[in-house]
This record gives C-alpha cells, sequence and structure tokens, in this order.
C-alpha cells in the first residue's frame, strides 16, 4: 500500500507539471479554441491514452532505450516534428469553416482524438519525463516497482485528465466565439499553425 502523503505529493506535483505550458495543453487549448469544447476534451483523452504507452512502457523497461538508444530517440522525435509540421501545415491551408455536428464533423473530432494519441506517444522526452519522475516516487519495500510505477502513472493520467479537460472547457469559450468571426477563424488557424511549426521545432533540436 503506497502512504497517503507521498500520493497527495505524487498529484500535487502532478498538478503542477501539467499546468506549466508545453506541448500538450498548448495543443489542447488550440484544438479546443478551434473546434469547440467536444474537441478539446477528445484531444486530452487521446493525450491521456498516449500516457497509457508509456506508462506501461517505463514500467516494463521499454522507455529505457530512449535514453540509452541515440538511434531510437533521434527517429521517435524525428516522427513526431514531421507530424507536427503536417498539422501546420493543415492548419495554415484551413480558412474559415462552420462549426456543426455533421456527420463531416463527427469524422473530423475522431481525427482529433488520434492526433492526441499520435502527438503523446511520437515524443521520446515524454518517455523519458517518465522514466525520470515515476521511479523517485517508487518503494522497493512495498512490493513491485513495477505495480507501483503503474499506479502512479494512473494517478498522473487522472491529473492529466482534470488539468487539460478544464484547459479545453475553458478555451471552448473563445471557440463560441470563433463561430460568428470567419476571420478570427482564419487567424486562429495560423496562429496553430505557428505554434504546431515551433512545437516540431523543439522536438527536433531536443536532446536525450
Amino acid at each position: 500500500m503506497i502512504p497517503i502523503e507521498t500520493v497527495v505529493i505524487f498529484l500535487a506535483a502532478s498538478v503542477a507539471l501539467a499546468l506549466v505550458p508545453g506541448p500538450d495543453n498548448i495543443f489542447v487549448l488550440t484544438q479546443s479554441a478551434l473546434h469547440g469544447r467536444k474537441a478539446g476534451l477528445l484531444v486530452t483523452i487521446g493525450l491521456c491514452s498516449g500516457l497509457l504507452i508509456h506508462t506501461a512502457a517505463v514500467s516494463l523497461g521499454v522507455a529505457a532505450i530512449f535514453q540509452t538508444s541515440a538511434l531510437a530517440f533521434n527517429i521517435l522525435k524525428t516522427v513526431g516534428a514531421i507530424y507536427l509540421l503536417y498539422l501546420a501545415w493543415q492548419a495554415f491551408k484551413t480558412g474559415a469553416r462552420k462549426i456543426d455536428e455533421s456527420t463531416e464533423q463527427q469524422l473530423e473530432l475522431r481525427k482529433l482524438y488520434y492526433r492526441g494519441v499520435i502527438m503523446n506517444i511520437t515524443n521520446p522526452k515524454v518517455a523519458i519525463f517518465f522514466l525520470a519522475f515515476l521511479p523517485q516516487f517508487t518503494d522497493p519495500a512495498l512490493g513491485s516497482i513495477t505495480i507501483q510505477m503503474m499506479m502512479f502513472g494512473g494517478l498522473f493520467i487522472i491529473a492529466t485528465l482534470i488539468i487539460f479537460g478544464a484547459i479545453a472547457w475553458s478555451a471552448g469559450f473563445l471557440g463560441e466565439w470563433l463561430k460568428d468571426s470567419e476571420r478570427a477563424q482564419v487567424i486562429m488557424n495560423r496562429i496553430a499553425g505557428a505554434i504546431f511549426t515551433g512545437l516540431a521545432l523543439k522536438i527536433a533540436i531536443s536532446e536525450r
């Protein structure tokens, strides 16, 4: 049984980390503003689905590959950077559009979920962060380290869901305003494109 004080400290640290401006919460904010709250929440769920994969990778020792192998790290970060540049290109070429609940929009929402998943799992820095962060709170005296890291990974995901969900909900107010302004939609898409480009460059130049 993990001591309650350790859980409280871990959750506090996780909430603080989720609040720090970074690629993931900025991604949630822009997508929620452009496509509405539902889109932002689906992106959040997608990102957290990616965290499930990172948690399993760290718990089972797979993530250590990205810390020890420059080739594996560089391949994954290149894939991540290329994907973000693709999203930037999509944002730059997208004009104003009506935001509705049509079948086409539902398909777009599904794509947004997968964007969250792909963006998270192609960022090797997340795997290395988990590799450094989760073991700090484990204790061999409490039993299996693998199970403890899975539990902490689950707690981190819960904290992320709450914080990113709040960001998505808040950014939705901006999305409601964008519905009535085609010019604002175009400007927001350009801003999103610039953000994605910047994030791609950040990942591309990142080091282990």
